[in-house]
Parts: C-alpha cells; structure tokens; sequence
C-alpha cells in the first residue's frame, strides 16, 4: 500500500512515533510561538513551515483551537504546547532559558538583516493583522521586523514565519 501522506521520501512507510524520534534526535533548537488570539488561518502556515524547518516545539499562547487544515498534518510531527495566558510562557520560556524574539514591524523593532538571532530562541508571531499583543512587545526581549521594499506595510505571517526561521537557520545551522 502507498504511504500517501506528506512525508520526505526517507519517512516514507516509517510510523508517524518512529518519524517524531527521529525529528526530535536531529533537533536544531528552535521553538516558534504564536499568540492566538482570534484563531487566525495563517497558523497552519506557520506550524507547517516549522515542520519544514526543524522546528520540534510550537507554543501557542492564548486559544486552544486554531485552523489545523493548512498545517497538512504536520502537528502530528512536532511537539504542541498550549499556554492560558502570556504570563505562563513567558515563565515557561524564562525557566528554559529561551529568549524571547517577538516578529512584527512596530517601532522598536530592529531590521532582521542586521540582527543576529540568539541560538537559544523562541520566535513569536502575532496574528494577521494586529500583529502582537502590546503586552508581548513590552516583554519581548528583542522585536525583529523584516525589511520591506514595495508599497505594502507587511507581509503574510505565515510567509513572514518562513522568512525568519531560515534567517534562524542560516546563523545556526546551514
């Protein structure tokens, strides 16, 4: 029988525990958050480019449900976990020893392409539209925006989610 799910050709046939041990043995240390807070479509986006990248942790911050269709299941292959309220992860992520790197093109952010990501970082991407709460900008320990060229004032958070990860990918692991 083909294995018809969305797997790299070395997965293939592997049971999805056996893919999940694998992953978490290669694990770069990136975790990704995302406030949800209106249960915004770009989440999947967002989870399936963390997948993508070798992100093992996703924390989502806020509402329990989100749109998991555009994720093409690849939830099933990283490690959710959910937090009530800002508070919590950022106890949580203090606890870690993680730093705090909040996405979004307010004032005070720093140009990605003159910020060294830290190695042990969490990257949080707001929602569609309202980008960050205010709260998390004024607990992040860094606000990262990426640089525009053209007459929009952002991208998509999921396209933004995929820029910033490969960024991360690039000081840390390529």
């Amino acid at each position: 029988m083909e294995d018809t799910r969305n797997v790299i050709d070395k997965y293939k046939g592997v049971a999805q525990d056996d893919i999940v041990a694998d992953l978490d043995a290669h694990d770069l240390g990136l975790h990704i958050a995302v406030e949800n807070t209106e249960r915004d479509f770009n989440m999947g986006t967002i989870v399936r480019n963390a997948n993508a990248f070798g992100v093992r942790h996703v924390h989502i911050i806020g509402r329990r449900q989100w749109n998991k269709r555009g994720a093409m299941m690849t939830d099933k292959y990283l490690h959710v976990q959910y937090y009530e309220t800002l508070g919590a992860f950022l106890d949580a992520m203090q606890s870690q020893e993680r730093t705090v790197v909040a996405i979004d093109n307010i004032p005070g952010s720093v140009e990605l392409a003159k910020t060294t990501l830290p190695k042990k970082a969490v990257l949080v991407f707001g929602q569609e539209g309202p980008g960050i709460s205010p709260e998390l900008a004024g607990r992040a320990e860094q606000i990262v925006a990426i640089e525009q060229f053209g007459s929009t004032r952002s991208v998509n958070v999921g396209v933004a989610s995929g820029i910033v990860m490969y960024a991360w990918l690039q000081q840390h692991a390529l």
